[in-house]
């Protein structure tokens, strides 16, 4: 009997796990893994006063410039994702615009992680109104690019980090491309500041003589409201390439 008892529950042991329980084991731990990935604010953040804007799981919080058509942005993965361009499937990435917060900022701090495609652009715009054609026309531009492959090759003032075609930055750590970077944007007044990884890489005065000097000589001369807004949107630019987002959040100051 000792050995009847001991081979039957040698079987039980052994015995393959049924496919649905091993289904249900799958489900339950990409469940467990969604859950625990979503963003979330430390006792600490929340004491310093930072908000989350992205919740990794809608785009509430945010519209689209304008209210333009758009099938670009998603939340997948638990990440805020811009699509490719695709020019021969219609309903896929064709309809491409800014998607911008709904709230509008004024004095700030504003975090979040990246990541871009190879030879992708896009960039962060701040204090971007819709007073105009593109928001780019009001907010200045924290660029996100292809450093290395993007064509044509940008100029040292359209690299990462660089205020657009108005400041450059200082030396600076920039992770590959298909690896995630932070970035952190001061707006206090008109003091303006440019963080990659935990490093300040670009800092200006809107409307100083210095400023006023270089947006005169670039793109940005026959903007006539650039730079000038006292307060608004935190817009995600829309350049026809893939980019990822997370750990969206904001400080008012």
């Amino acid at each position: 009997m000792k050995k009847l008892i001991t081979l039957l529950f040698i079987v039980t042991v052994c015995s393959p796990v049924k496919k649905e329980d091993q289904e249900t084991e799958s489900l339950s731990s990409s469940v467990v893994e969604a859950v625990t990935s979503l963003p979330a604010l430390t006792d600490s953040q929340k004491a310093e006063g930072w908000k989350l804007l992205f919740d990794g799981k809608t785009l509430n919080g945010w519209q689209i410039f304008k209210a333009r058509k758009n099938n670009t942005w998603e939340v997948k993965d638990g990440l805020l994702h811009c699509k490719a361009l695709n020019e021969t499937t219609k309903g896929d990435g064709d309809e491409r615009s800014d998607l911008m917060t709904t709230d509008e900022f004024e004095n700030f701090e504003f975090t979040c992680d990246w990541k871009i495609s190879p030879k992708g652009n896009s960039g962060i715009i701040y204090r971007a109104t819709e007073e105009f054609e593109q928001p780019y026309y009001s907010g200045p531009e924290y660029q996100l690019i292809d450093d290395n492959s993007y064509l044509p090759k940008p100029t040292d003032k359209q690299l990462t980090g660089a205020s657009y075609d108005m400041y450059a930055t200082a030396p600076k750590t920039l992770k590959p491309v298909g690896e995630w970077n932070s970035t952190k944007i001061v707006v206090n007044g008109k003091h303006v500041e440019h963080w990659l990884n935990d490093q300040k890489i670009v800092e200006y005065e809107l409307g100083s003589s210095n400023w006023q000097k270089r947006k005169e000589a670039c793109k940005w001369n026959e903007a006539k409201g650039y730079g000038l807004a006292s307060k608004g949107h935190i817009d995600l630019q829309d350049h026809g390439h893939e980019v990822w987002f997370k750990n969206v959040m904001i400080k008012t100051i």
